[in-house]
């Protein structure tokens, strides 16, 4: 799961700095998923030599990543149907939420797993 967090913290980065470039090197806000992205392979790195706090870290960052980013995606209708003020910030936005998501699934069933396992082998001793 550590590679996983470091693949999904470049990918977020990767998605800041595109619509970073979009908007023309002008609007900073355009960068925060690369901020998220950042802080997620901070994350990512610490879980190489401590898994369960890095990822941990990781999940909460990403579950406040999603809180943030929830706003512009409910406007997804206004982008569809072209009226969106900022369509670009409803995309990188939505793109950001979805990436997430996938994450925060991924690292909670990679620890409901765990505890399953834990479980199991407690019930064998």
């Amino acid at each position: 799961m550590p590679r996983t967090t470091l693949t999904f913290g470049g990918l977020l980065i990767s998605v800041g700095i595109i619509s970073y470039a979009v908007t023309g090197f002008i609007s900073w806000t355009a960068l925060i998923p690369a901020f998220l992205g950042m802080l997620i392979v901070i994350c990512g790195l610490i879980a190489l030599k401590n898994t369960t706090s890095g990822l941990s870290i990781a999940l909460v960052i990403s579950v406040l990543g999603v809180l943030g980013t929830s706003m512009n995606v409910l406007k997804v209708g206004e982008l569809i149907s072209g009226q969106a003020e900022c369509p670009l910030a409803i995309g990188a936005s939505t793109v950001t939420f979805v990436l997430l998501i996938v994450y925060i699934v991924t690292g909670v069933r990679l620890f409901l797993t765990a505890r399953r396992g834990d479980k199991a082998e407690a019930t064998t001793a």
